[in-house]
């Protein structure tokens, strides 16, 4: 069945319920809109990686003609990947009404799917998950390696491989609660770095930004 005519309705739902009690489980408004800046921007890092400094390592292999070509490349990502997608998954777990039945995560996208699709929710979810986690786990195994890389050489490489293997099966069986506290804070000691050295190399990203487009105009 199709749910576009709840679509305003949910929309508004979200814009509203992020600052009144429902969105805290009750909670005071203050602390309400506290938590939803929290775990807003908290949930959309660990989605884009904006701020992080990570995708740059992938984008940093690229063949360009100019470095903000391929930057305005890495911003169209962020854009597709929470503006569109995350926003798109949001809204079926609103317009379904799964988000009042207390799950979360995956579980909770299943029920949203379910709710359309019928069995056919379910695997899609599940499929869907897959083919995420597994090229995560390239991506930021790529990531992990070339930091390791950089900071202790090519010897690091290997003991690296061996430590990120071991470590897929422990993240995927701990706590969900364990592993959102880790990211969020595994986050934060990029994010904090990588900002301040934005904001000191601010200058040059202007100047190019600004060579660029003017180029572009010729």
């Amino acid at each position: 069945a199709s749910h576009i005519e709840q679509l305003p309705d949910a929309i508004w739902l979200c814009l509203t319920d992020a600052f009144t009690g429902t969105a805290a489980a009750g909670g005071f408004t203050g602390a309400t809109v506290a938590m939803a800046i929290r775990y807003g921007i908290a949930r959309g890092i660990f989605s884009n990686e904006a701020g992080l400094g990570s995708a740059p390592i992938a984008h940093a292999s690229a063949v360009t003609d100019h470095p903000v070509r391929q930057g305005t490349i890495g911003m169209l990502g962020t854009f597709i990947d929470t503006i569109i997608i995350c926003s798109i998954t949001g809204l079926a777990i609103v317009v379904t009404g799964v988000w009042q039945s207390g799950e979360n995560g995956a579980p909770l996208s299943a029920m949203a799917f379910g709710a359309t699709y019928g069995s056919l929710g379910q695997p899609i979810v599940v499929i869907s998950l897959a083919v995420f986690a597994f090229t995560t786990l390239l991506g930021w195994s790529l990531y992990g390696e070339r930091c390791a890389q950089y900071l202790f050489g090519d010897r690091a490489v290997l003991p690296f491989r061996i430590v990120w293997v071991v470590l897929i099966p422990v993240g995927a069986a701990v706590n969900l609660k364990l592993v959102w506290g880790v990211a969020d804070v595994m986050n934060a000691m990029m994010a904090i770095p990588n900002l301040i050295a934005l904001l000191v190399l601010s200058p040059i990203i202007f100047r190019l930004t600004r060579e660029f487009f003017a180029r572009e105009k010729d």
